[in-house]
C-alpha cells in the first residue's frame, strides 16, 4: 500500500473514487476543482494504491470559519474520505486519517474535525473509533420562495 499527494500524474485516478463518494458529482467539474487543488495550500488530497489499483482518498482543507466544537482556528477539515469496499475495515482509512493529521501538525494545527448524515451510522462508527468526539446534531431546512 502507498499513499501519494494529489498531482496531475494521478488526478485522473482520483475523479472515479470521488464520483463513489459522491455520485451526483459531475467528473468533469471534479476533475477542475481538484486540479486547482495540486498547488493550494488551504487543500490537500492524498490517494491510496495497492497493487497498481487506487482504492481510497481523503481530501482535507483548512477551515478558518466557524466549526462546530473546535477549541481554537484554524481547524483541519475532513471534507470527504472513501475507501472501495473491498478494502474497508483493513485500516486504510485509519492509514489516511493519520496522513491528514500530519499535515495539519506540519502547519501548526492543532484540531481536525469532520462530519457526517446523522443516519449514517457506519461513518459515525469510524470517527469514534479513531477518537473523534461528537459535538453537535443538526437538522438543515431549505424553503422555495
Amino acid at each position: 500500500m502507498t499513499t501519494e499527494k494529489l498531482s496531475s500524474d494521478n488526478i485522473n485516478h482520483l475523479i472515479p473514487l470521488v464520483l463513489k463518494l459522491w455520485p451526483d458529482c459531475v467528473a468533469e467539474e471534479e476533475h477542475v476543482y481538484f486540479s486547482g487543488m495540486i498547488a493550494a495550500e488551504q487543500d490537500v488530497c492524498y490517494l491510496v494504491k495497492f497493487d497498481h489499483v487506487y482504492i481510497a482518498f481523503i481530501h482535507v482543507s483548512v477551515r478558518n470559519d466557524y466549526v462546530e466544537g473546535a477549541e481554537d482556528l484554524p481547524v483541519a477539515y475532513i471534507e470527504g474520505i472513501y475507501v472501495t469496499p473491498d478494502y474497508q475495515r483493513k485500516g486504510v482509512a485509519k492509514h489516511l486519517v493519520k496522513v491528514a493529521e500530519d499535515w495539519a501538525l506540519e502547519k501548526g494545527i492543532k484540531q481536525i474535525a469532520s462530519d457526517t448524515s446523522v443516519s449514517n451510522d457506519q461513518a459515525i462508527a469510524f470517527h469514534k473509533g479513531l477518537g473523534f468526539s461528537e459535538v453537535e446534531r443538526i437538522v438543515c431546512f431549505i424553503r422555495t420562495l
